[in-house]
């Protein structure tokens, strides 16, 4: 893990595509503005996860799941 310092209004740059700022600090909380191209996905970690395990859901649901939902819409 890279760990940098950086002061308010400073920022990193991560490729040529990505930068993060430094908005603001209050007590324990940091404001970060970033900036990427708009195909670039940008999570909370916490929000990331719930999508990856979401995603795991749906693709180790069973064809039969599949077959059910099928059937349910002819009838």
């Amino acid at each position: 893990m890279l760990v940098l310092t950086r002061k308010l209004q400073e920022a990193i740059k991560i490729g040529q595509d990505i930068e993060i700022t430094v908005l603001a600090v209050d007590g324990d909380q940091v404001k970060l503005g970033i900036s990427a191209p708009k195909n670039i996905e940008i999570h909370r970690k916490e929000i990331f996860i719930s999508i990856q395990e979401e995603n795991n859901k749906a693709a180790n649901t069973s064809i039969d799941t599949f077959k059910k939902l099928l059937k349910i819409k002819k009838d």
